[in-house]
């Protein structure tokens, strides 16, 4: 091929930068680890799929029938074919960011997470996504920001006897009409019940007060203790030096039974094994923390990507329309797994309209007028 000098060394310095940028974009979009995984391919990516494809054949095809059928000798029009080339693959990848990263950061709607267990309920602004986008977005800010769930502390009873709920018998003068006695019963069993919830729940008030209060003085004692241990250590009175693993499991028996009792009034003894709970408080030990830092994790539970021993499992996507479709206004779908069901409404971001209104800059101002003295 004939050389074209300088203009082809430029090319060349292009053509080079340009594949480093494309590389290293490609890497940061379409290189990622994957976080999770969705029951159907995404239709923006079989549509840059698609692109690419038809692009690259287009492409090879031309150069394998005009460059190397034809016998090309202009190695500039070589070298600007393939920056051209290049050019396009950049062109798509440009469209590859904005499908899919930059589309889906405008809000168009509303979800409302609801958990069916509890009623817990978050809402979220998102963009124009795919129903399993969407879906994919809702948990993975499901375990962040929902709390982690706990039974009801109210323990379903046994239904009273009839005669023990009432304690009065039920006449009726004008005959034995048994659905006006049912009704009369009915009502009167509704009141007890109302009542007897009511008496309940501040009995179990009451009782997490009264552990919560132990569980921080027998918390402050335990810190105290080794506080006074780490003072005669710095004076050399203490023949011997503890780890923060060893001062830990020393003081662990005297915050157990406070701790566990408040774990299990409040629902939480299921997220904390002993071995955890030295494991925080060794690590609160090694960073001088305080007794309050300590308590924080027991007394204000975290959410749940907080607990490592709560398994994410496997969600099922249960929609009317295909999982592919764009998500749209007054839309709901269901996300199941073994212990928790998310209801997703979809509503529509309201279209806001804002007028201006001029205020002269003279309707504020005011004259004072004094009356005349001289008469």
């Amino acid at each position: 091929m004939e050389p074209c000098g300088v203009i082809c060394e430029g090319l060349y310095i292009s053509v080079a930068f340009k594949m480093l940028l494309l590389i290293l974009g490609s890497w940061a979009v379409f290189l990622r680890r994957p976080s999770s995984s969705l029951p159907r391919l995404v239709e923006f990516h079989a549509l840059l799929l698609l692109l690419l494809f038809l692009l690259l054949m287009s492409y090879w095809l031309f150069y394998g029938v005009r460059v190397l059928g034809g016998n090309e000798k202009n190695l500039l029009g070589v070298v600007q074919y393939s920056a051209s080339l290049l050019d396009a693959l950049i062109f798509i990848h440009y469209l590859a960011v904005v499908l899919l990263e930059l589309r889906q950061l405008q809000p168009f709607f509303f979800l409302k997470v609801m958990r069916s267990r509890d009623g817990e309920s978050r809402f979220y602004s998102l963009g124009k996504l795919s129903i399993q986008r969407a879906a994919l977005f809702v948990l993975e800010n499901y375990h962040k920001d929902f709390p982690v769930f706990k039974s009801s502390y109210l323990a379903a009873k046994k239904p009273a006897k009839q005669s023990q709920i009432l304690g009065v018998k039920m006449y009726n003068v004008d005959g034995p009409e048994e659905s006006t006695v049912r009704q009369s019963q009915s009502l009167i069993s509704t009141s007890s019940s109302y009542k007897e919830r009511y008496y309940e729940e501040a009995e179990y008030a009451r009782k997490v007060r009264k552990r919560k209060a132990r569980l921080v003085i027998s918390i402050n004692e335990a810190f105290c203790q080794l506080q006074r241990l780490s003072e005669q250590d710095k004076e050399g009175k203490s023949p011997y030096v503890l780890h923060p693993r060893d001062a830990a499991q020393s003081i662990f028996p005297l915050i157990a039974q406070s701790l566990q009792r408040y774990l299990r009034t409040t629902r939480q003894a299921h997220l904390h094994s002993m071995e955890s709970i030295i494991q925080h408080l060794t690590m609160c030990l090694t960073h001088n923390m305080s007794p309050q830092a300590f308590l924080e994790e027991y007394l204000q539970p975290g959410p749940l990507v907080q607990y490592q021993m709560i398994p994410t499992g496997v969600w099922t996507l249960v929609s009317e329309e295909p999982v592919t479709r764009p998500i749209r206004s007054n839309m709901t779908f269901c996300l199941q797994s073994i212990d928790s069901n998310l209801v997703v409404t979809v509503s529509g971001v309201p279209t806001l309209r804002l007028n201006e209104t001029f205020i002269p800059p003279t309707s504020h101002r005011f004259t004072v007028t004094t009356p005349d003295l001289n008469l």
